[in-house]
């Protein structure tokens, strides 16, 4: 209840407990009076009665205006002053406070206004002195940020936890991932970003199984300990990453030895797929020549024969046949030429052997199965833990060639594989179901090109089998009568590799935070976190109407990241939807969104799985949060995700921190804020003004006594606007 609530009922109180105290004596008085006494007495009472009842109203109407005018005067006025001062202090150096109220409270305002400027000069001054004593520090940071953004290859930087604390352009444009089925849109969202989990990239036993290699204490005495592997990314391309450790001492001190712990690793990221697709497209290519070449070669021999075969052949026959020989020679001649110069660079591609886990390569090739051939795959005893050194993309196309000889030849429906370890070797099995295949049948599959089986692939399957030093046999399991093709395959390890040698430059820094090393880790306690520890996801949404579940739909969704008490506006989300509704006149013409615009942009139920990646391990913010979080959880099932994160608002904490105030607007609270309108009535532009509110909100709201996430949503529930559903 506010002081101005208890100010008034305690005056109400007050005149009723006068009036009761007169009321009380009048009928003590009353009762000592004799009956004749009390008979002169009543009529005069009785006709007076009106005229106290109307002096009685008369002078409570005079005491609630006084009261009225007191409180704006001596209580209202000193309590916006209050807030005034503290918006100054915390939040907007800039902002003054109006003369209002008494003559003393506006004399104590043009004082505080006074002291306001000299503060907000003085502060000018401190940030030169700080601004010119960081100038050198500026210019390490820069050159530091440089030389990350400029290595050819992608980098990422993680604390221990696998948060991202550096990132370069190149890592964020590998690691893009583009939304299902939206190709029109042509949009991809990465999943890199400040603060972000590592795991949400690459599997997660994968970066656990390097950082327990490069934590081996025998690995530990290593020049530069280094793990490496073979994984897909978000979009399906192979990379080969290197892990390094950031090493520190527990301490902190400088002086301490600094390999006593691993603070954080260093990834280094290398797209390898042209490569291999380069590998194998310089096979296909030396296929196409062989066989280009065989026809005009054919075609000169037979000439030749012709010619030695018949020695008095007529002239005009003769001179025939040695055009067509020189045609074929030129024509010969003109293609290896040709082949030559636009292959150059494919023709000197090595055979490229990967550390990679067997369940990885196997995933892969389940999937290239299913969506070449149209045949159903299943899986039975894979053993996670294995790793293989191999080629993945020929070992890929050589499973698949199998897999299409046994489809189109002998009618299996399903193929199944299992991954198993025996020693030093994996066996790696194809099994299916069906009639038994003859041992001349076997041999012809290991020496046709892969070609035949409906692959591009010039290479046989025994080629690659030996390239892999593997064998490869046909078997029956006669207890069950299933078949299957056994791969196998030496086992191995991920090697240590060196990141010593000096890298190509490209490129221009992106962003990095090295604070996020002492960042704690998400834990489920976020209540118990202060709000300038945690990280933030501030987001908006633009709609057809007003009304959720009469069927509006969100026509865009912006948001933007807040991680270590910093707006990241290079770290956005912001992405068109089709309602697959039209979109209410007044709505467009606030929103500037139209028909034409949502025209191929993918559908809410694309969207939402992208924005929720974006947003993970996040605390949500927006202004009227309750709005646009009524739009996200009615499409939550059609989209298959949740949105289970806490969610701050800043109406709500806006009259937290200013309940006398009548209006709680985005555009009232960032004029009162100091905070620009620029880009309002657009998701991402809201989105950005409401980030840039919410951490000038911090730390008023610590002045109140207001610091960790619990405290912040218990005062949010407290106040009227809470109620607000829709």
């Amino acid at each position: 209840m506010s002081f101005k609530v208890r100010f008034t009922l305690a005056l109400a109180l007050s005149w009723g407990l006068v009036i009761g105290t007169i009321g009380v004596a009048a009928l003590l008085a009353a009762t000592d009076l004799s009956d004749q006494e009390r008979a002169l007495i009543a009529p005069l009472l009785r006709k007076g009665l009106e005229s106290v009842i109307v002096a009685a109203v008369l002078a409570l109407l005079a005491l609630g205006f006084l009261v009225r005018a007191l409180l704006h005067r001596y209580v209202t006025a000193p309590a916006k002053l209050g807030d005034d001062a503290q918006i100054m202090l915390a939040a907007n150096p800039s902002h003054r406070a109006p003369l209002r109220g008494s003559a003393e409270i506006k004399r104590l305002a043009e004082s505080l206004n006074a002291l306001a400027e000299v503060r907000e000069s003085l502060q000018r001054d401190v940030d030169l002195r700080v601004r010119e004593a960081n100038e050198r520090i500026e210019q390490e940071r820069n050159r530091l940020a440089a030389l990350m953004s400029e290595l050819a290859q992608s980098v990422i930087v993680c604390n221990i936890e696998g948060r991202i604390l550096l990132y370069n352009a190149r890592a964020m444009h590998l690691l893009r991932k583009p939304l299902d089925n939206a190709a029109a849109a042509g949009k991809a969202h990465s999943l890199v970003g400040l603060g972000r989990s590592i795991f949400a990239i690459f599997d997660r036993n994968l970066i656990i199984h390097a950082l327990e290699s490069i934590s081996d204490p025998s690995r530990q005495r290593a020049r530069a300990p280094v793990a490496s592997f073979v994984a897909t990314t978000p979009a399906g391309q192979l990379v080969r990453v290197q892990m390094a450790p950031v090493l520190g001492s527990e301490s902190g001190s400088p002086a301490a030895r600094p390999s006593e712990a691993m603070t954080g690793f260093v990834l280094v990221i290398e797209n390898i797929t042209r490569r291999i697709e380069s590998s194998n497209r310089r096979d296909l290519l030396l296929q196409t020549l062989t066989e280009g070449t065989r026809a005009s070669l054919a075609s000169m021999r037979a000439a030749v024969e012709a010619i030695a075969s018949f020695p008095d052949i007529d002239k005009g026959s003769r001179d025939r046949f040695i055009a067509i020989i020189g045609d074929e020679a030129q024509r010969l001649s003109d293609r290896l030429d040709r082949t030559g110069s636009e292959f150059a660079d494919s023709l000197r591609t090595e055979w490229p052997l990967e550390e990679m886990r067997g369940a990885d390569l196997i995933a892969a090739t389940r999937r290239r199965i299913e969506s070449r051939l149209e045949l159903p795959t299943k899986l039975e005893n894979v053993d996670e833990s294995i790793w293989l050194k191999a080629d993945s993309y020929s070992l890929m196309q050589a499973i698949t060639y199998l897999a299409a000889r046994l489809r189109d030849e002998f009618g299996v429906r399903e193929v199944r594989f299992a991954l198993e370890s025996a020693g030093r070797l994996a066996h790696l099995d194809l099994i299916w179901t069906g009639a038994p295949l003859g041992f001349e049948t076997t041999m012809t599959w290991q020496t046709d090109t892969l070609a035949n089986g409906g692959e591009t692939n010039p290479l046989t399957l025994k080629q690659i089998i030996e390239r892999h030093s593997s064998e490869i046999w046909y078997q029956i399991h006669k207890p069950t009568q299933r078949e299957y093709f056994r791969i196998a395959i030496p086992q191995t390890q991920p090697d240590e590799a060196s990141l010593n040698a000096p890298l190509a430059t490209e490129g221009r820094p992106e962003f990095y935070d090295f604070d996020l090393f002492h960042q704690p880790g998400q834990t489920p306690e976020l209540d118990n976190r202060s709000l300038a520890s945690l990280s933030y996801t501030v987001f908006d949404t633009e709609t057809t109407g007003l009304q959720p579940s009469a069927g509006d739909e969100i026509v865009s969704i912006g948001a933007v990241r807040i991680v270590n008490g910093r707006l990241l506006e290079h770290e956005v989300f912001e992405q068109l939807v089709d309602p697959g509704r039209s979109v209410s006149p007044e709505a467009s013409k606030i929103t500037g969104i139209d028909a034409s615009m949502l025209e191929n942009q993918p559908t809410i139920d694309k969207v939402l799985p992208a924005f929720r990646a974006f947003c993970e391990d996040t605390v949500l913010v927006a202004h009227n949060a309750a709005f646009d979080m009524r739009f996200l959880h009615l499409k939550e099932e059609a989209a298959g995700v949740r949105f289970t994160q806490p969610v701050l608002d800043t109406l709500l904490l806006s009259a937290v921190l200013s309940p006398q105030l009548d209006s709680h607007g985005l555009e009232a609270i960032a004029e009162r804020m100091g905070v620009n309108l620029i880009g309002r009535h657009t998701s991402l532009g809201d989105a950005i003004m409401t980030g840039e509110i919410f951490l000038r909100m911090i730390p008023l709201l610590a002045q109140q006594g207001i610091r960790t996430l619990g405290e912040a949503r218990e005062a949010s529930q407290r106040t009227y606007f809470a109620r607000l559903k829709y």
